[in-house]
Protein backbone atom coordinates (compact mmCIF):
# COMPACT_ATOMS: atom_id res chain seq x y z
CA UNK A 1 0.00 0.00 0.00
CA UNK A 2 1.70 3.04 -1.24
CA UNK A 3 1.18 6.91 0.84
CA UNK A 4 -0.58 9.61 -1.13
CA UNK A 5 1.99 12.37 -1.37
CA UNK A 6 1.60 15.10 1.26
CA UNK A 7 0.20 18.34 -0.19
CA UNK A 8 2.53 21.01 -0.21
CA UNK A 9 0.33 23.64 1.03
CA UNK A 10 0.09 22.24 4.21
CA UNK A 11 4.38 21.54 4.99
CA UNK A 12 4.88 21.07 8.74
CA UNK A 13 5.83 24.30 10.46
CA UNK A 14 9.47 23.49 10.79
CA UNK A 15 9.52 22.39 7.24
CA UNK A 16 8.16 25.61 5.82
CA UNK A 17 11.13 27.12 3.69
CA UNK A 18 10.22 28.70 0.48
CA UNK A 19 13.16 29.95 -2.39
CA UNK A 20 12.77 33.56 -3.48
CA UNK A 21 14.89 35.71 -5.87
CA UNK A 22 13.92 39.17 -4.54
CA UNK A 23 16.74 38.20 -1.78
CA UNK A 24 20.51 39.41 -2.98
CA UNK A 25 22.09 37.60 -5.33
CA UNK A 26 21.43 34.20 -6.67
CA UNK A 27 19.25 32.05 -3.86
CA UNK A 28 17.43 32.57 -0.60
CA UNK A 29 15.57 30.97 1.72
CA UNK A 30 12.87 31.52 3.85
CA UNK A 31 11.51 29.52 6.99
CA UNK A 32 9.38 29.98 10.11
CA UNK A 33 10.70 28.64 13.39
CA UNK A 34 9.61 28.94 16.64
CA UNK A 35 11.86 29.17 19.77
CA UNK A 36 11.08 27.60 23.10
CA UNK A 37 7.66 29.65 24.09
CA UNK A 38 8.32 32.76 22.18
CA UNK A 39 6.90 34.45 19.35
CA UNK A 40 7.02 33.09 15.77
CA UNK A 41 10.45 34.69 13.96
CA UNK A 42 11.60 34.61 10.33
CA UNK A 43 14.50 33.55 9.68
CA UNK A 44 16.29 34.47 5.95
CA UNK A 45 19.36 32.72 4.64
CA UNK A 46 20.88 33.88 1.40
CA UNK A 47 23.60 32.73 -0.14
CA UNK A 48 25.48 34.12 -3.18
CA UNK A 49 26.48 31.17 -6.13
CA UNK A 50 28.95 33.81 -7.82
CA UNK A 51 31.43 34.29 -4.50
CA UNK A 52 30.00 32.40 -2.25
CA UNK A 53 28.98 34.86 0.49
CA UNK A 54 26.56 33.72 3.44
CA UNK A 55 23.99 35.89 5.35
CA UNK A 56 21.66 35.49 7.55
CA UNK A 57 18.78 37.50 9.50
CA UNK A 58 15.80 37.04 11.68
CA UNK A 59 12.94 38.83 12.35
CA UNK A 60 9.70 38.65 14.46
CA UNK A 61 6.25 39.01 13.11
CA UNK A 62 4.12 40.57 16.29
CA UNK A 63 3.70 43.63 18.29
CA UNK A 64 5.02 43.45 21.85
CA UNK A 65 3.37 46.29 24.40
CA UNK A 66 6.86 46.61 26.35
CA UNK A 67 10.43 46.38 25.76
CA UNK A 68 12.71 43.89 27.11
CA UNK A 69 15.92 43.47 28.60
CA UNK A 70 17.35 39.97 28.79
CA UNK A 71 20.90 39.27 30.88
CA UNK A 72 23.10 36.15 30.78
CA UNK A 73 25.96 35.18 32.68
CA UNK A 74 28.42 33.63 30.56
CA UNK A 75 30.97 31.67 33.10
CA UNK A 76 31.52 28.30 31.02
CA UNK A 77 31.42 26.94 27.51
CA UNK A 78 28.02 25.58 27.59
CA UNK A 79 27.06 29.04 28.28
CA UNK A 80 28.15 30.22 24.95
CA UNK A 81 26.16 28.18 22.66
CA UNK A 82 23.21 29.76 24.37
CA UNK A 83 20.75 30.64 21.44
CA UNK A 84 20.01 34.59 20.81
CA UNK A 85 17.50 35.82 18.75
CA UNK A 86 18.18 39.57 18.07
CA UNK A 87 15.84 41.67 16.41
CA UNK A 88 16.89 44.76 14.30
CA UNK A 89 16.23 47.14 16.80
CA UNK A 90 17.82 45.57 19.93
CA UNK A 91 21.19 46.91 21.43
CA UNK A 92 23.46 44.37 22.33
CA UNK A 93 25.60 45.45 25.68
CA UNK A 94 28.84 43.99 27.28
CA UNK A 95 29.88 45.57 30.28
CA UNK A 96 33.10 44.23 31.33
CA UNK A 97 34.70 44.88 27.81
CA UNK A 98 32.46 48.70 27.83
CA UNK A 99 31.28 47.10 24.48
CA UNK A 100 27.88 48.14 22.87
CA UNK A 101 26.81 46.70 19.62
CA UNK A 102 23.93 49.54 18.09
CA UNK A 103 21.03 48.28 16.30
CA UNK A 104 21.48 46.93 12.87
CA UNK A 105 19.93 43.86 10.86
CA UNK A 106 18.12 41.01 13.06
CA UNK A 107 19.85 37.57 13.73
CA UNK A 108 19.54 33.75 15.31
CA UNK A 109 22.95 33.19 16.32
CA UNK A 110 24.57 31.99 19.38
CA UNK A 111 26.22 34.22 22.28
CA UNK A 112 29.65 32.80 20.59
CA UNK A 113 28.45 33.71 17.22
CA UNK A 114 27.73 37.49 18.68
CA UNK A 115 31.15 37.56 19.77
CA UNK A 116 33.16 36.41 16.99
CA UNK A 117 31.00 39.16 14.63
CA UNK A 118 32.29 41.47 16.60
CA UNK A 119 35.50 40.15 16.56
CA UNK A 120 35.39 39.99 12.73
CA UNK A 121 33.98 43.30 12.48
CA UNK A 122 36.86 44.79 14.34
CA UNK A 123 39.33 42.95 13.09
CA UNK A 124 38.57 43.60 9.31
CA UNK A 125 40.00 47.76 9.02
CA UNK A 126 42.90 46.75 11.68
CA UNK A 127 45.47 47.12 8.79
CA UNK A 128 44.06 49.97 7.44
CA UNK A 129 44.21 51.73 11.45
CA UNK A 130 47.70 50.85 11.79
CA UNK A 131 48.65 53.10 9.25
CA UNK A 132 46.39 55.69 10.29
CA UNK A 133 45.63 55.94 14.13
CA UNK A 134 47.54 54.07 15.45
CA UNK A 135 46.37 55.06 19.38
CA UNK A 136 42.63 52.72 17.86
CA UNK A 137 44.85 50.43 16.55
CA UNK A 138 45.93 49.45 19.73
CA UNK A 139 42.68 50.29 21.74
CA UNK A 140 40.79 47.58 19.28
CA UNK A 141 43.86 45.40 19.52
CA UNK A 142 43.54 45.47 22.99
CA UNK A 143 39.83 44.82 23.34
CA UNK A 144 40.23 41.95 20.23
CA UNK A 145 42.83 39.97 22.85
CA UNK A 146 39.94 40.44 25.78
CA UNK A 147 37.28 38.89 23.25
CA UNK A 148 39.65 35.92 22.42
CA UNK A 149 39.93 35.28 25.73
CA UNK A 150 36.69 35.18 26.41
CA UNK A 151 36.01 32.46 24.08
CA UNK A 152 38.77 30.73 25.07
CA UNK A 153 41.08 30.93 21.45
CA UNK A 154 44.70 30.41 21.46
CA UNK A 155 47.66 33.05 21.12
CA UNK A 156 46.76 33.50 17.12
CA UNK A 157 43.24 33.77 17.88
CA UNK A 158 42.24 30.25 16.66
CA UNK A 159 38.95 28.60 18.36
CA UNK A 160 39.64 26.04 21.07
CA UNK A 161 37.68 22.85 20.87
CA UNK A 162 39.99 20.07 22.56
CA UNK A 163 42.10 19.91 26.08
CA UNK A 164 45.79 18.94 25.96
CA UNK A 165 44.84 15.59 26.34
CA UNK A 166 42.76 15.20 23.37
CA UNK A 167 39.60 15.06 24.35
CA UNK A 168 36.81 17.46 23.44
CA UNK A 169 36.26 19.99 26.38
CA UNK A 170 33.60 19.61 28.35
CA UNK A 171 30.42 22.17 28.52
CA UNK A 172 31.44 23.15 32.34
CA UNK A 173 34.72 24.06 31.54
CA UNK A 174 35.14 27.48 32.63
CA UNK A 175 36.42 30.13 30.47
CA UNK A 176 39.18 32.29 31.24
CA UNK A 177 37.60 35.49 31.26
CA UNK A 178 33.76 35.20 32.23
CA UNK A 179 31.49 37.93 30.95
CA UNK A 180 27.68 39.39 30.87
CA UNK A 181 25.65 39.50 27.92
CA UNK A 182 22.78 41.61 27.60
CA UNK A 183 20.13 42.14 24.58
CA UNK A 184 17.99 45.40 25.03
CA UNK A 185 15.28 45.47 22.75
CA UNK A 186 12.42 48.43 23.10
CA UNK A 187 10.54 46.54 20.32
CA UNK A 188 10.58 43.29 22.67
CA UNK A 189 10.63 40.64 20.31
CA UNK A 190 14.42 39.49 21.06
CA UNK A 191 15.34 36.32 23.22
CA UNK A 192 18.09 34.36 24.85
CA UNK A 193 17.90 30.88 25.83
CA UNK A 194 17.70 30.00 29.32
CA UNK A 195 19.11 26.33 30.52
CA UNK A 196 16.87 24.35 31.87
CA UNK A 197 13.88 26.78 32.80
CA UNK A 198 13.35 30.10 33.71
CA UNK A 199 14.63 29.56 37.24
CA UNK A 200 18.42 29.80 35.50
CA UNK A 201 20.20 31.89 37.72
CA UNK A 202 22.76 33.19 35.45
CA UNK A 203 19.42 34.55 33.39
CA UNK A 204 16.89 37.30 33.71
CA UNK A 205 13.99 38.57 31.85
CA UNK A 206 12.90 42.76 32.29
CA UNK A 207 10.34 44.16 30.59
CA UNK A 208 9.67 47.50 30.62
CA UNK A 209 7.74 50.58 29.49
CA UNK A 210 9.44 52.23 26.07
CA UNK A 211 9.76 55.97 26.47
CA UNK A 212 8.42 58.38 23.41
CA UNK A 213 11.29 58.87 21.47
CA UNK A 214 11.44 55.03 21.37
CA UNK A 215 7.75 54.89 20.12
CA UNK A 216 8.66 56.60 17.56
CA UNK A 217 11.68 54.81 16.68
CA UNK A 218 9.45 51.82 16.20
CA UNK A 219 6.84 53.59 13.98
CA UNK A 220 4.23 53.55 16.57
CA UNK A 221 3.51 57.10 17.37
CA UNK A 222 3.87 59.74 14.81
CA UNK A 223 6.09 62.99 14.80
CA UNK A 224 2.72 65.08 15.67
CA UNK A 225 2.10 62.95 18.29
CA UNK A 226 5.31 63.14 19.98
CA UNK A 227 5.70 66.53 19.24
CA UNK A 228 1.72 66.69 21.25
CA UNK A 229 3.65 64.80 24.04
CA UNK A 230 6.53 67.22 24.26
CA UNK A 231 4.13 70.75 25.18
CA UNK A 232 2.58 68.52 27.70
CA UNK A 233 5.85 67.76 29.16
CA UNK A 234 6.99 71.42 28.71
CA UNK A 235 3.12 72.29 30.78
CA UNK A 236 4.92 69.84 33.14
CA UNK A 237 8.39 71.20 33.90
CA UNK A 238 6.68 75.09 34.15
CA UNK A 239 4.86 73.37 37.60
CA UNK A 240 8.60 71.84 38.47
CA UNK A 241 9.56 75.85 38.27
CA UNK A 242 7.14 76.72 40.77
CA UNK A 243 8.21 74.13 43.07
CA UNK A 244 12.42 75.11 42.90
CA UNK A 245 10.92 79.02 43.53
CA UNK A 246 9.41 77.50 46.43
CA UNK A 247 5.72 77.11 45.88
CA UNK A 248 4.03 74.17 46.86
CA UNK A 249 1.80 72.61 44.93
CA UNK A 250 -1.73 72.00 45.90
CA UNK A 251 -3.17 68.32 45.29
CA UNK A 252 -6.65 68.72 46.49
CA UNK A 253 -5.17 69.71 49.69
CA UNK A 254 -3.55 66.84 49.99
CA UNK A 255 -0.79 67.43 52.70
CA UNK A 256 1.52 65.04 50.43
CA UNK A 257 1.75 67.31 47.98
CA UNK A 258 4.47 69.58 48.99
CA UNK A 259 7.97 68.92 47.51
CA UNK A 260 11.63 70.38 48.18
CA UNK A 261 14.18 70.21 46.60
CA UNK A 262 17.46 70.58 47.71
CA UNK A 263 20.77 71.43 45.09
CA UNK A 264 23.52 69.24 45.59
CA UNK A 265 26.46 67.52 42.95
CA UNK A 266 25.95 63.62 41.51
CA UNK A 267 28.34 60.73 43.54
CA UNK A 268 28.77 59.25 40.21
CA UNK A 269 30.25 62.09 37.73
CA UNK A 270 30.02 65.28 40.46
CA UNK A 271 27.50 67.42 37.92
CA UNK A 272 25.23 69.75 39.42
CA UNK A 273 21.68 67.56 41.01
CA UNK A 274 18.66 67.77 42.64
CA UNK A 275 17.62 65.88 45.22
CA UNK A 276 13.38 65.99 46.10
CA UNK A 277 12.23 65.25 49.35
CA UNK A 278 8.62 64.79 49.95
CA UNK A 279 6.60 63.37 52.69
CA UNK A 280 4.19 60.75 52.33
CA UNK A 281 1.56 59.04 54.80
CA UNK A 282 1.32 55.44 54.68
CA UNK A 283 -2.31 54.37 55.95
CA UNK A 284 -2.41 52.49 59.20
CA UNK A 285 1.50 53.36 59.90
CA UNK A 286 3.20 56.84 60.30
CA UNK A 287 4.85 59.84 58.03
CA UNK A 288 7.70 59.02 56.20
CA UNK A 289 9.97 61.02 54.32
CA UNK A 290 11.00 59.87 50.53
CA UNK A 291 14.04 61.17 48.99
CA UNK A 292 14.75 60.94 44.96
CA UNK A 293 17.93 61.56 42.93
CA UNK A 294 18.35 61.65 39.25
CA UNK A 295 20.94 62.70 37.13
CA UNK A 296 19.85 64.35 34.09
CA UNK A 297 23.99 63.88 32.45
CA UNK A 298 24.93 60.26 34.19
CA UNK A 299 21.62 58.28 34.24
CA UNK A 300 22.09 58.01 38.20
CA UNK A 301 19.53 57.26 40.70
CA UNK A 302 19.26 56.90 43.86
CA UNK A 303 16.42 56.65 46.45
CA UNK A 304 15.91 57.20 50.53
CA UNK A 305 13.83 56.30 52.47
CA UNK A 306 13.31 58.07 56.55
CA UNK A 307 11.07 57.98 59.22
CA UNK A 308 9.26 61.50 59.63
CA UNK A 309 8.32 60.55 63.15
CA UNK A 310 10.04 59.90 66.90
CA UNK A 311 12.04 57.07 67.91
CA UNK A 312 9.61 54.53 68.89
CA UNK A 313 10.03 52.85 72.31
CA UNK A 314 10.06 49.26 71.27
CA UNK A 315 11.35 47.05 67.68
CA UNK A 316 9.12 45.34 65.58
CA UNK A 317 9.34 42.08 64.09
CA UNK A 318 6.81 41.49 61.07
CA UNK A 319 6.31 38.06 59.79
CA UNK A 320 4.40 37.33 56.84
CA UNK A 321 3.69 33.59 54.83
CA UNK A 322 3.37 34.31 51.10
CA UNK A 323 1.09 31.78 49.26
CA UNK A 324 0.59 33.43 45.93
CA UNK A 325 1.64 35.52 43.75
CA UNK A 326 -0.91 38.25 45.05
CA UNK A 327 1.29 38.67 47.93
CA UNK A 328 4.39 39.48 46.11
CA UNK A 329 2.19 43.01 45.06
CA UNK A 330 1.65 43.94 48.87
CA UNK A 331 4.04 47.45 49.58
CA UNK A 332 6.99 47.33 51.75
CA UNK A 333 8.66 49.88 53.55
CA UNK A 334 12.22 48.74 54.49
CA UNK A 335 14.12 51.13 56.43
CA UNK A 336 18.12 51.00 56.30
CA UNK A 337 17.85 49.53 60.03
CA UNK A 338 15.77 47.05 59.14
CA UNK A 339 17.13 43.31 58.58
CA UNK A 340 15.24 40.51 56.17
CA UNK A 341 14.81 36.90 56.27
CA UNK A 342 13.64 33.90 54.36
CA UNK A 343 14.27 30.81 56.31
CA UNK A 344 13.15 29.02 53.82
CA UNK A 345 15.94 29.44 51.56
CA UNK A 346 18.86 30.56 54.07
CA UNK A 347 19.06 34.12 52.70
CA UNK A 348 19.65 36.80 55.63
CA UNK A 349 20.15 40.50 55.30
CA UNK A 350 21.48 42.27 58.02
CA UNK A 351 20.40 45.72 58.75
CA UNK A 352 21.84 48.35 56.34
CA UNK A 353 21.70 46.42 53.39
CA UNK A 354 20.25 48.18 50.34
CA UNK A 355 19.23 51.02 52.45
CA UNK A 356 15.89 52.21 53.25
CA UNK A 357 13.30 51.14 50.24
CA UNK A 358 9.38 51.73 49.59
CA UNK A 359 8.74 49.40 47.15
CA UNK A 360 6.53 45.69 46.77
CA UNK A 361 7.62 42.73 47.91
CA UNK A 362 8.22 41.83 44.58
CA UNK A 363 10.50 44.76 43.42
CA UNK A 364 12.71 44.14 46.88
CA UNK A 365 13.16 40.53 46.12
CA UNK A 366 14.16 41.58 42.28
CA UNK A 367 16.57 44.11 43.75
CA UNK A 368 18.01 41.29 46.14
CA UNK A 369 18.33 38.67 42.93
CA UNK A 370 20.14 41.47 41.03
CA UNK A 371 22.75 42.96 43.71
CA UNK A 372 23.77 39.22 44.84
CA UNK A 373 24.05 38.13 40.93
CA UNK A 374 25.69 40.64 39.70
CA UNK A 375 28.51 40.92 42.69
CA UNK A 376 28.85 37.22 42.68
CA UNK A 377 29.26 36.50 38.91
CA UNK A 378 31.54 39.21 38.81
CA UNK A 379 33.99 38.46 41.49
CA UNK A 380 36.71 36.94 38.84
CA UNK A 381 39.04 34.61 38.37
CA UNK A 382 39.45 34.18 42.67
CA UNK A 383 35.61 32.22 42.52
CA UNK A 384 36.00 30.03 39.76
CA UNK A 385 36.25 27.18 42.15
CA UNK A 386 33.39 24.97 40.76
CA UNK A 387 31.98 23.87 44.02
CA UNK A 388 31.51 27.39 45.30
CA UNK A 389 29.90 28.75 41.77
CA UNK A 390 27.30 25.65 41.69
CA UNK A 391 26.68 26.08 45.40
CA UNK A 392 25.57 29.77 44.82
CA UNK A 393 23.97 29.04 41.55
CA UNK A 394 21.51 26.65 43.06
CA UNK A 395 20.77 29.23 46.04
CA UNK A 396 20.27 31.91 42.63
CA UNK A 397 17.62 29.21 41.82
CA UNK A 398 15.49 29.40 44.79
CA UNK A 399 15.90 33.09 44.80
CA UNK A 400 14.06 32.69 41.27
CA UNK A 401 11.34 30.97 42.78
CA UNK A 402 10.77 32.81 45.60
CA UNK A 403 10.36 35.63 43.44
CA UNK A 404 8.00 34.14 41.34
CA UNK A 405 6.22 32.49 44.37
CA UNK A 406 6.44 29.41 42.81
CA UNK A 407 7.00 27.89 46.52
CA UNK A 408 5.23 28.88 49.72
CA UNK A 409 8.19 30.98 52.29
CA UNK A 410 8.27 33.55 54.74
CA UNK A 411 9.43 37.00 55.12
CA UNK A 412 10.77 38.36 58.36
CA UNK A 413 11.29 41.90 58.78
CA UNK A 414 12.81 42.53 62.16
CA UNK A 415 13.38 46.52 62.43
CA UNK A 416 14.69 47.78 65.76
CA UNK A 417 13.29 50.93 65.36
CA UNK A 418 9.53 49.92 64.18
CA UNK A 419 9.89 52.12 61.06
CA UNK A 420 9.16 49.45 58.68
CA UNK A 421 6.16 48.69 56.84
CA UNK A 422 4.28 45.37 55.21
CA UNK A 423 1.00 45.98 54.00
CA UNK A 424 -1.93 44.22 55.57
CA UNK A 425 -4.47 43.60 52.70
CA UNK A 426 -7.02 43.26 55.04
CA UNK A 427 -6.76 46.49 56.36
CA UNK A 428 -8.60 47.70 59.17
CA UNK A 429 -8.71 43.76 60.02
CA UNK A 430 -6.23 41.53 61.04
CA UNK A 431 -4.48 39.52 58.43
CA UNK A 432 -4.54 35.97 59.06
CA UNK A 433 -1.12 35.45 56.94
CA UNK A 434 0.36 37.81 59.15
CA UNK A 435 1.87 38.84 62.59
CA UNK A 436 3.21 41.92 63.98
CA UNK A 437 5.32 41.28 66.94
CA UNK A 438 6.51 44.16 69.65
CA UNK A 439 9.74 43.79 71.45
CA UNK A 440 11.86 45.83 74.03
CA UNK A 441 14.84 46.02 72.48
CA UNK A 442 18.51 44.58 74.01
CA UNK A 443 21.15 47.64 75.47
CA UNK A 444 23.41 46.05 72.66
CA UNK A 445 20.82 47.50 70.22
CA UNK A 446 20.43 50.52 71.49
CA UNK A 447 23.73 51.18 71.66
CA UNK A 448 24.56 50.20 68.23
CA UNK A 449 21.72 52.97 67.74
CA UNK A 450 23.18 55.60 69.95
CA UNK A 451 20.38 55.66 71.88
CA UNK A 452 22.20 55.14 75.07
CA UNK A 453 24.02 58.41 74.90
CA UNK A 454 21.23 60.29 73.94
CA UNK A 455 19.23 62.39 76.54
CA UNK A 456 16.16 64.74 75.69
CA UNK A 457 14.66 65.75 79.20
CA UNK A 458 17.37 67.46 81.69
CA UNK A 459 20.03 68.35 79.07
CA UNK A 460 19.81 71.79 79.91
CA UNK A 461 20.54 71.73 83.85
CA UNK A 462 23.77 69.53 81.99
CA UNK A 463 24.71 71.85 79.91
CA UNK A 464 24.86 74.54 82.96
CA UNK A 465 27.11 72.47 85.10
CA UNK A 466 29.33 72.24 81.79
CA UNK A 467 29.88 75.28 82.08
CA UNK A 468 30.07 76.20 85.87
CA UNK A 469 32.86 73.84 85.77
Amino acid sequence: MTSKPQDPFFKPIGDRVEETDKLPEDAAESGETTVDEEAPVQTIESLCMRCGEENSGADSWTESEQGSLYTAKILNRGDLNRQVVKSSYATIIIPEFELTIPAKRGQLTTVEGLVRDVIGDLSADQPLRRIQDEPTYEKIKALLKKLHDSLGDDEEGEPVTHGPDGEPLPDDAPLRKSFTVKVDDPAGNSWVEFLGSMADPKWSLKTYDRSREQDVVLGLVGLEDAEETEKVRAIGEEEAKKIEAGESVDEDGDENGEVYIFPGTCSSCHAPCDTKMKKVVIPYFKDILIMSTNCDRCGYRDNEIKSGSAISEQGKRITLKVEDTEDLARDILKSENCGLEIPEIQLVLQPGTLGGRFTTLEGLLTQVYDELSEKAFARGDAAEAKEERTTFEEFLGKLKQVMKAEIPFTVILDDPLANSYLQNIYAPDPDPNMTVELYDRTWDQNEELGLNDMKVEGYEEDAEEEKEA
